[in-house]
């Protein structure tokens, strides 16, 4: 079975057609438990996400802050595995079909191996991965095995990174270019700031690719504010923490499926 990298090409094409951008969502596997995660996935979805990254719970996570963070220790504490992530996928793809990629460090893939993990996901109904630590120059064992198997590789810009870097990042990615829209780790900010929108214009100097901007994002206002530059709004620290601030699993859900309903409503604002 190939992977869904042309579903995820005609969703983003789809929404920029409709003249908006596209509402990506992150929630790590495992999260509050297996079965809760494959459900927060689906109220996601219900509330208006187009795209969905499922995080790879890891025990050093270099890009994720305190909310994530918190999120990644419940799940491994509950005994994720990568099988489960895999279930994840599978699950939330079969009940929403929409683009489920697969957020993950490159450690946990390189033990895994790379065949394996590419070919699961594919049959799995993934569309690809988001890998914020494989440098470019190491990544053609990946991305011949994600190739073969109809994955994108989504690789991740910075502010920091200079044009010339960005062209070597652009060049070696598809499906979207994932622009982190600050220096540091995820977590919701008061403002998104400049600094993305030169990253996004500077970005999309070096490539067709729809750039996504990430980092921040955490209610309709920023969204909208967002969606007026970037090609797709990243937002996962938000739904995270509606979770773990909710007093049980079912009010997780309606709260997650709530924001979904926002963030949408403020990426078609623009």
């Amino acid at each position: 079975m190939s992977g869904k990298i042309e579903l995820l090409n005609t969703t983003l094409a789809a929404a920029k057609a409709a003249d908006r951008a596209a509402l990506i969502a992150y929630l790590p596997a495992g999260f509050p438990t297996v079965d809760g995660g494959i459900e927060a996935v689906k109220a996601v979805v219900a509330g208006g996400a187009d795209v969905v990254e499922v995080g790879l719970p890891h025990s050093d996570p270099v890009l994720d802050g305190p909310v994530i963070q918190t999120a990644d220790d419940i799940a491994l504490r509950g005994g994720v595995r990568i099988a489960d992530v895999m279930r994840t996928v599978r699950e939330a793809y079969e009940a929403t079909g929409v683009p489920i990629l697969v957020m993950t460090y490159w450690n946990p893939i390189d033990r895994y191996g790379v065949e394996r993990f590419t070919a699961e996901l594919a049959e799995a109904g993934g569309a690809g991965c988001i890998l914020p630590d494989l440098p470019v120059q190491e990544s053609a064992l990946w991305r011949e095995h994600a190739d073969k198997h109809g994955l994108a590789t989504v690789f991740v810009v910075a502010p920091s990174s200079q044009d010339a870097r960005l062209a070597t990042i652009t060049a070696a990615g598809s499906g979207f270019v994932y622009a982190a829209s600050l220096m540091g780790v995820t977590g919701t900010r008061a403002s998104v700031g400049a600094q993305a929108q030169d990253l996004v214009g500077r970005t999309r100097a070096t490539t067709d690719l729809p750039v996504c901007v990430g980092l921040g994002v955490s209610n309709a206002a920023q969204a909208a504010e967002v969606a007026g530059f970037a090609d797709g709004v990243i937002v996962g620290s938000a739904f995270v923490k509606a979770m773990l601030d909710a007093p049980d699993e079912a009010a997780g859900l309606a709260a997650v499926r709530s924001l979904a309903g926002e963030l949408a409503e403020g990426v078609r604002k623009r």
